[in-house]
Formats: structure tokens, sequence, C-alpha cells
């Protein structure tokens, strides 16, 4: 068997590892032959790097790493051209000026190409730099990994000084293309987020933007025939492992990592999760492992916005982030936890929603523990399976037990403004993680209940009140027949009224009845 990629961002270590590569060639060789200015976003772990990678080997005319290849025999290995990379994840501006680390990569790159450039500003020594390589060599291609880390990571830590002086200093760098358009074969950046192009790309007005372009939808990620065929020999060893039948494994493959997707239609598999399932062979949340979204998280909290399910949004909406006036919708999407589950192509509308099961419960858990202000709560998972099992059983003292522990962390100072939306936000995300568990809804429409649950045997039907009375919230039920659409299931109907208590921060008032 050959060996998974796991965490490989290099083409060449990738092939001499004897390592799986999903071939992509076919959709590079698409990009060299329709233009020369090119961006492209994708979210974290996705696979950008190997890409710039792949594109700078075939550039260098390095053959024998592309051998079996669809592209072996569809490119001219008999011309090669100079490559200027730069991946800024492995520039270390975090304790320097970024044009000063800018400077000395460009300074090294013309030492390993062995030219001397002229000049000491920034615009003129990568200016130089390009011109030379032409001239000593032929077109040059600029390839760029992760171009916006410079700002990204400074927003994350609350520097929005630095973020705005590194987007300047980005800005003036990449102007330098715009009037080198006779030296360069091939210009691709990539990114996490695509900052408004008066912001970063405002020079650069000839970038072709494909994030989502239909042609390359598939350009990262693994689509579902790529799994069946380049990972056949592991889906056997799990099938046994498992003791799952092939058709069972796909499907629940599909739940946990498959449904990010930039059309609507084409989907595909994040690869660190996907690779990291077929390595331990156990179905888990891989991307929760990835690190916390405080940044994300913390815009979700200031702006009181905690249920993004299936959010209509105009297309052009994602082009307008910029984090002088930060929208969440776009980062949500431009970090890979919205994806596009709709688009109408005559309009440009789209429905965006959680792509599967291991991003939806990330998110759950990072919010849950937000919201309820403890950011060192790392049994969240746990606390939610715990009130599965509570419904399972029909335990509903348990439930109102493990519902008041999440609250008991709520600081006080929340209760000072916007308690109700707080509580409400707080209730919706639970019972929404407990959806992925057990059958369970939250509506927020008039004329139906706050959240139903549904076990093989009992149905039970929640209304929350804030300050108020359990009998309430149970005649509400009762009042607007909440019950009705339930009747024919032949399940026994619980209804249950919940009062939140301002004061003691707790469920002060729970009544049930059965409907």
């Amino acid at each position: 068997m050959r060996n998974l990629p796991i965490g490989t961002q290099s083409f060449l270590k990738l092939r001499e590892g004897n390592a799986i590569y999903v071939d992509k060639t076919k959709l590079i060789h698409q990009i060299t032959t329709e233009g020369t200015y090119y961006f492209f976003s994708r979210p974290r772990r996705f696979g950008k790097s190997l890409l710039i990678s792949t594109f700078k080997e075939l550039y260098k005319g390095n053959k024998s790493a592309f051998e079996g290849l669809w592209i072996e025999n569809n490119w001219d290995w008999s011309k090669s051209n100079p490559v200027i990379h730069f991946s800024f994840d492995a520039l270390g501006f975090e304790e320097r000026p970024l044009s000063d680390v800018l400077k000395d990569n460009i300074l090294l790159k013309a030492k390993d190409f062995n030219v001397e450039l002229i000049g000491d500003d920034l615009k003129s020594l990568l200016q130089d730099l390009i011109v030379q390589l032409y001239q000593k060599s032929g077109k040059v291609v600029f390839l760029v990994d992760e171009y916006d880390k410079p700002i990204i990571d400074f927003l994350e830590t609350n520097a929005l000084n630095i973020a705005s002086e590194n987007r300047d200093i980005l800005r003036d760098f990449y102007s330098v293309l715009k009037n080198a358009d006779e030296y360069l074969e091939l210009v691709f950046i990539t990114g996490i987020s695509k900052f408004s192009k008066v912001s970063i790309f405002s020079y650069l007005n000839n970038l072709r933007d494909i994030t989502l372009h239909p042609k390359y939808t598939t350009l990262v990620g693994y689509t579902q025939e790529e799994i069946e065929f380049y990972f056949d020999d592991y889906l056997q060893e799990i099938e046994v492992s498992l003791n799952l039948t092939r058709e069972d494994l796909l499907k629940q493959m599909k739940i946990w990592y498959n449904g990010f997707s930039w059309d609507g239609i084409n989907k595909v598999y994040n690869p660190f999760g996907t690779l990291n399932f077929l390595d331990v062979k156990q179905f888990r949340n891989f991307w929760f492992a990835t690190g916390s979204p405080k940044f994300l998280v913390d815009q979700m909290r200031k702006q009181a916005m905690f249920t993004v399910e299936n959010t209509e949004i105009d297309g052009i909406v994602l082009d307008r982030f910029d984090f002088d006036n930060i929208e969440l919708i776009p980062l949500l999407f431009q970090t890979g936890y919205l994806t596009v589950k709709e688009m109408d192509v005559m309009t440009g509308e789209m429905i965006l929603d959680y792509p599967n099961k291991e991003v939806r419960e990330s998110m759950y858990q990072f919010l849950i523990s937000d919201l309820a202000r403890n950011p060192h709560r790392t049994n969240t998972g746990r606390t939610m399976r715990d009130l599965n099992v509570a419904f399972l059983e029909k335990d509903l003292e348990k439930v109102k037990s493990i519902i008041n522990s999440i609250l008991a962390d709520l600081p006080s100072e929340t209760y000072l403004k916007q308690s109700e939306g707080l509580y409400h936000g707080l209730i919706h995300l639970i019972f929404s993680y407990l959806g992925m568990l057990i059958s369970s809804e939250v509506h927020s429409s008039q004329g139906r209940a706050d959240a139903v649950v549904e076990t093989p045997t009992n149905i039970f039907i929640f209304e929350f009140k804030f300050n108020k009375s359990s009998q309430e919230a149970l005649e509400q039920i009762k009042k607007k027949s909440y019950a009705s659409k339930y009747h024919a299931s032949g399940k026994m109907i619980i209804g249950i009224g919940v009062n939140f208590n301002s004061e003691t921060k707790q469920i002060d008032d729970w009544l049930e009845a059965i409907i």
C-alpha cells in the first residue's frame, strides 16, 4: 500500500516518498493555458501549499516527479521557467517588520539564482529580481502561498495596527506585478481570506479570481470518485476493521468529512480529516484538533449571531470582506465553517450551511464553551453525549441538571443586557448539537416550539421563558398545538415548560405534562 500524505505540503517529497497523489494535473494544465494572473482561496488544511508546490516543480521542468500523471504526456518538458516562491507561513514575520522580512527573503532568492540586485526598498528589489531572472532564464513564474497570513495572524491576536500596516505593505508589494506583465509566465496567489480588492490587490486589477469558478471547484480536496479510486486499499482495510459494508462506510464518511462546495453542485472531502480517518480507522473530529477559531467565535458573540445554518446571501457579499468592517458570513465561509449548499447561477444568490458533521460539531463545541464563558471546558462533547443518554433514558431530572451545569458558567455581567438573547443562543446550540446525536430540531419562526427532541419512544417539546413561569411556557405549547404534527408517530409526547432566572442563572421553574 502507498503511504497516506498526511501533512505533506511538498509535491516532490510526496512523490519521492511513495505517497498517494490525487492527480489534479489536468486542472493545473488548464490553468496554465487560460491565463496568467490568478487568485485562489480555500480554508486551511485543504492542500493549497501542495498545489503551489506542484506548480513549482512543473515549471522547473522536473519531469520525473510527474511520471504516471496526466500531465506527463501533455507538457513541453524541453523548457523551464525561473520560479519565485513566497510561502508566508515560513517567513517568520511575527517578531520583525514584514517589509524587512520580505527584503531579506528577496535577497536570499537573488543569491540562490546568482543575481545581484540594485536598490534598497522592497518594490525596487522585487522588480529588479523579476527583470533579471527574465533576462537570464526567461519568463518568471510567481507563486504565493498564504498571502494573507501576515494579516490574519494579527487579526486573531487583536493587533489591528500591525494587521493594517501589513496590509499596506502587501498592497505595495503586489503592485510591482502590475507593470511586469511582459516578464511573467504565471502569477498564482493563494490564501484563506479574500480581502476586498481595494485593500490588497487594488493595483493588480487583472487578477482572475477562480475561488468560485465552476471549472476549479475540485482543484483541491477529494471528490467522491477520487476517494473510491485512490484510497481503495485503505477502504478495504476499514471495512474489515469496523465491520462495515462499503456502502455503509462511504455513507458515514460523507456525513463526517464530505460536503465542501463552492458551486452547490460539486462536493469535496477535506483532505486533513479524511487522511487522518483513513490512518486511525476511527470516525473522529479532526477539524476540532486544528485549533480554536478564537477570532471568529469572538465575532459571532459580538454580533450575537449563533444561528448560521441555511443562511441566504447574495454572492457579492463574499467579495466584501475587510477587517475595517468585518462581516461574519464571509468570514465563516472563507474559514471553511460555511460552504455553498445551493447556488442560483442566474442571480448569484446562495444558501450557505455547515459542510458536514465534523465542522458543525466543532463549531457547536467552540460556541457552547465560549457562550458559557468557559474556554477551558474540554468536555463539551462528553456533556452533550450525557444529555443524549438522559433523553434516551427519559431521565428529565438529569436533562435539567446538565443544562444547569452549562448555565452555571455564565458570568454575571452577561445579565446586564441581552440576557434573553444569550440564553436563546446557548439553548439553540445545545439542542442543535444534540440533533447530531438523536433527532432534535430548533425552530425560531413563530408558531413552532423552541426545541423538539425525538427518541425511539418519546417526543419532548420544549418552550423556554425568561424571568416568567414554566406554567406560561407549558400553556403556550398546548394553546399553539405544537404537538399536533407528532400525533401520528404513536410515541408518548411530553411538553416541557422551562423558565430561566437571571438572578440564580439557573432553570428555576420546570413543568412537564403528557400532551
